[in-house]
């Protein structure tokens, strides 16, 4: 007695754990809390779907029930009995094909109208942005003077824009199929090789909207993730006049000795805008020639410490947990590295030293051998740990 009613309750806990599985707390990428027009625009459509599907799934499910009950066999002779049958009834037959028949077609209206919608040509004062998804990060150049060029910054990680601006994006990729979402923001783009890819957004206020490559694209998939940074108007103008200028040389004995370190171990893929030896500081730094130069197709580190993440947003550049110093770090703004005190206060050293100490056991990658045109993703350079602090020390000068 006892096996036969837990059996008959384990749908319904199933059923239950099922709900509670869709519960969270914290949600960034909840597609139900839209933060700009755009997604507002595709909320408006889903919502009254959902709505409708709502009344279609209780309707179907409940006349299902009330057959099972209702005609249910309560002793043998009934297993050889039949209902009254409805076929043949007219009002009925001709009811269930054209109210669903009207249903599906005022959908599709309202769907084929928000996606004309959501097509529509940016406006005139829009921030134009090109982002290139690459196993497995995202880079974003930005075209501040509308040239077309997207030449005037170029970084990586966090796409920081303006609150309240429309931004336009051409999406693309360098290497397989992508797919950039930020779920407050709009719906997702497939970024293809070859191919641009318009999408609009616009967030309503500051903060930070988070999203993720939604196209399977190799062993990182699940840790490519995407990061938009709404500042006010003022704040993004400082950051993008901040991101056009060259690196500052180092100067100080560890950053220098950083910089031979990065000179001799980073140069044939990583670049930084500026960069000199700072034994001879007039003399733009020459890059190895290297025939399989990568130089592009990995992120550009000029103003690392401008941003908030690294490893293609799989891990925070500066500390984000509930202690004092990780709270104090998260309520700093984007200039956050401007200070030397918040940088070393704020600095998350302990993923940083990890990750140059061997990046492909931080994060599932296909480097093969160094600068192999087949490698995916960063090798182990096999640095010291006198090697890790002099580099650090240098990455902590591009700000």
């Amino acid at each position: 007695m006892l096996g036969g009613r837990l059996r008959r309750l384990a749908p319904l806990a199933g059923a239950v754990v099922l709900l509670a599985s869709g519960c969270a707390k914290k949600a960034p990428q909840t597609t139900l809390s839209p933060k700009g027009p755009e997604a507002r625009t595709i909320a408006n459509l889903i919502n009254p779907v959902f709505l409708v599907a709502g009344v279609v799934f209780v309707l179907v499910l409940g006349g299902a029930l009330f057959v099972a009950i209702k005609f249910r066999a309560r002793d043998d002779d009934d297993f050889d009995a039949f209902p009254a049958q409805v076929h043949g009834n007219f009002k009925l037959e001709i009811g269930w094909t054209i109210v669903p028949a009207i249903i599906l077609a005022v959908i599709g209206a309202l769907t084929v109208s928000t996606i004309f919608t959501l097509s529509k040509k940016p406006v005139a004062g829009a921030l134009h942005v090109q982002v290139t998804g690459q196993q497995w990060w995202w880079e974003y150049r930005y075209d501040l003077n509308n040239d077309g060029k997207f030449d005037e910054i170029v970084t990586a990680n966090d796409l920081v824009i303006p609150e309240g601006r429309q931004i336009a994006l051409t999406i693309t990729s360098r290497d397989v199929i992508h797919s950039w979402w930020a779920p407050a923001l709009n719906g997702k783009k497939d970024a293809v090789p070859n191919h641009r890819s318009p999408l609009t957004i616009q967030a309503d206020h500051t903060g930070e909207f988070i999203g993720q490559c939604t196209e399977y694209c190799g062993l990182s998939h699940a840790q490519m993730r995407i990061k938009v940074i709404s500042v006010s108007a003022d704040e993004f103008t400082k950051w993008a006049d901040n991101q056009q200028k060259p690196a500052a040389n180092p100067t100080e004995q560890a950053a220098v000795e950083g910089w031979k370190v990065f000179a001799g171990q980073c140069t044939s893929c990583h670049r930084v805008n500026g960069l000199k030896d700072p034994s001879a500081p007039t003399k733009d730094f020459a890059y190895p020639n290297v025939v399989n130069q990568r130089a592009g197709v990995v992120p550009n580190l000029t103003h690392l410490m401008s941003r908030t993440t690294f490893a293609g947003a799989t891990f925070d550049l500066r500390k984000s947990d509930d202690s004092a110093d990780g709270r104090y770090c998260k309520a700093l703004g984007i200039h956050w590295a401007d200070k030397p005190a918040d940088l070393t206060r704020c600095l998350n050293r302990v993923d940083l030293e990890a990750w140059l100490l061997d990046p492909p056991g931080r994060k599932p990658m296909a480097p093969g051998p160094a600068m192999s045109p087949a490698s995916r993703g960063m090798p182990n350079l096999h640095l010291t740990g006198q090697q890790i602090d002099y580099l650090i020390a240098y990455l902590s000068t591009l700000k």
